[in-house]
């Protein structure tokens, strides 16, 4: 959940056809993540809603649930629990 990663998370956010459902970075807490989403240091504030559930390992953005997952090694990652 790089810079790259939540540009491209903020890119889908306008894109009616793409719904993000999980992320993957085993390095980073959920709580952060909202907080990274929410303050890019160079993209600036978002406009969307950016919240988080820690006991469902949620970041929430607008509304709409997307999975954190934390596993170092991607062949571990149960994408399809996410529905992906």
């Amino acid at each position: 959940f790089g810079r790259i990663g939540r540009l491209v998370m903020r890119a889908a956010a306008n894109k009616p056809n793409i719904e993000i459902v999980a992320v993957n970075d085993p390095f980073i807490p959920v709580d952060y993540m909202q907080y990274m989403y929410k303050y890019d240091t160079v993209h600036g504030r978002t406009s969307e809603v950016v919240t988080h559930d820690l006991e469902k390992k949620q970041l929430i953005i607008d509304g709409k649930p997307i999975t954190v997952f934390g596993e170092m090694d991607p062949s571990k990652i149960k994408w399809g629990d996410a529905g992906a």
